[in-house]
């Protein structure tokens, strides 16, 4: 699975620390925490008919990961939803769109990790894009990573931070084996994420997902969660292995990104018939019904 170039999005209006400009035009400083250390946090939030799907749970979150790190300013949220809608406006984006909001411990007065050598505020970057859901509704292939996910006591997963070379280097090992993405582990062999979504499993109509011991709580995770409870569909989150992939009747994934996607096949076993089953396109339904009715005015 390779995202393309959408000609729609070719020019672009970005948003940096609430100056527009041409995509082309944008910069960052060379001495912006993002760019030397990846010290940042960021949230990607979906756009549909004009309404910006779980917007406050977003920022919360981003909020909850910069005061985790330590961030001197953090913006406030109106702030920061005035600087979303204003790039919106400056884009005429009203559906179809996902916008990456980064935030940044800003720029250093000379090169190093000290925080101390920021003094001049946060980086405030959003940058939306015309971009559908990007994973095929007909369903993944995924391989298993040798790359593990780190245990709270290294990095804790509930920072949404952009250091995101553990999930890269996983994302590599799929792309070598013409998978579409990476299933990664935690340090105690149980199922973690993706390198880039959270994993569900269907067994005999039950719901499954791993804790949140390895991976950040994921909005859209807890959206199906949310779905499963009101709609009487038994649902639990509990420690998981392979085997219970290899042996799941169907499995899926969840992201801001992707939405929903069914995967087929994990490490060249099929999963149930080898087909997106009837509880991942009963759930995706919900969900659409969910971004249908749901959400914040973006103007």
């Amino acid at each position: 699975m390779l995202q393309r170039f959408t000609e729609k999005n070719r020019d672009l209006v970005v948003n940096i620390n609430g100056r527009l400009v041409h995509r082309d035009e944008a910069g960052i400083s060379p001495f912006d925490s993002g760019v030397q250390g990846g010290d940042a946090d960021w949230e990607g939030l979906r756009v549909y008919a004009g309404r910006i799907f779980k917007l406050r749970e977003h920022l919360a979150r981003l909020r909850r990961s910069a005061e985790a790190l330590a961030f001197a300013e953090i913006p406030r949220d109106e702030k920061i939803i005035d600087e979303i809608k204003r790039t919106l406006a400056a884009n005429q984006m009203r559906d179809g769109v996902h916008i990456r909001l980064t935030l940044t411990r800003g720029v250093k007065i000379t090169s190093g990790m000290d925080p101390r050598l920021n003094q001049s505020g946060s980086t405030l970057i959003v940058l939306a894009e015309h971009k559908p859901p990007v994973y095929a509704k007909t369903g993944l292939t995924l391989i298993t990573s040798k790359m593990r996910r780190p245990p709270p006591e290294i990095l804790d997963p509930r920072i949404h931070h952009a250091n995101l070379l553990n999930s890269i280097l996983a994302k590599i090992e799929a792309n070598d084996a013409g998978a579409d993405d990476a299933l990664m582990l935690d340090t105690r062999g149980f199922v973690a994420e993706t390198n880039a979504t959270h994993l569900f499993i269907v067994k005999e109509g039950r719901v499954s997902t791993p804790r949140v011991v390895a991976c950040p709580e994921g909005i859209t995770r807890a959206t199906v969660l949310e779905i499963c409870a009101a709609s009487a569909i038994p649902f639990e989150e509990r420690d998981l292995i392979l085997d219970d992939f290899y042996d799941a009747d169907e499995t899926f994934c969840t992201g801001t990104m992707g939405e929903l996607a069914g995967m087929v096949k994990l490490d060249g076993c099929v999963i149930g018939d080898g087909q997106v089953g009837p509880m991942t396109r009963r759930l995706s339904g919900l969900f659409a019904a969910r971004t249908a009715a749901e959400g914040e005015a973006d103007a």
